[in-house]
């Protein structure tokens, strides 16, 4: 009787642990990727549209090369995105590149030499300024900016998620 209950009580943790370990590392059926993933955006124009098909309707037009998009699904040629503020919709996927960047999120945000806040300031950044990810650790991510590289807080940046580490 006792043997049998804690056979059940195991069989419910490794029940509960195996849907916690699904849940978390979810995976995109057509590329096998994790999601959410964020990407960027390949052309200077591109349409989300409301289905993933040419033949649904057009609900936004990004014209900004190189702005970083969050994938949330995938359906064969094409991949569910959604920008800063939530909006989006689906993009055929050549549209897109694993190139990693990240829009600053507040006003004049500090980029620094280091990875540190006591480190001096080689730039501000305005609200909606886009740079390459170059890594990023717990707290940090390096940023490249036009010419300048520095560090950012990862918290005053959209485009990488809170616990990621970029190498």
């Amino acid at each position: 009787m006792i043997i049998t209950k804690c056979r059940a009580a195991l069989a419910a943790i490794v029940l509960v642990a195996n849907l916690a370990s699904a849940v978390a590392q979810e995976r995109g059926p057509v590329t096998n990727l994790p999601l959410p993933r964020y990407v960027s955006l390949k052309a200077n124009e591109a349409n989300a549209r409301r289905g993933p098909n040419t033949t649904h309707r057009i609900d936004w037009v990004y014209k900004r090369r190189d702005l970083p998009l969050r994938v949330t699904a995938e359906f064969e040629h094409w991949r569910r995105v959604e920008d800063m503020e939530g909006q989006g919709g689906w993009m055929h996927y050549a549209l897109l590149s694993g190139v990693r960047t990240a829009v600053v999120a507040g006003d004049m945000t500090q980029l620094r030499a280091r990875a540190h806040d006591a480190a001096r300031d080689l730039a501000l950044l305005e609200r909606g300024v886009i740079g390459t990810l170059r890594s990023c650790k717990q707290s940090w991510c390096e940023l490249e900016v036009n010419d300048l590289t520095g560090w950012v807080r990862k918290d005053a940046l959209w485009g990488v998620a809170p616990d990621e580490v970029i190498d």
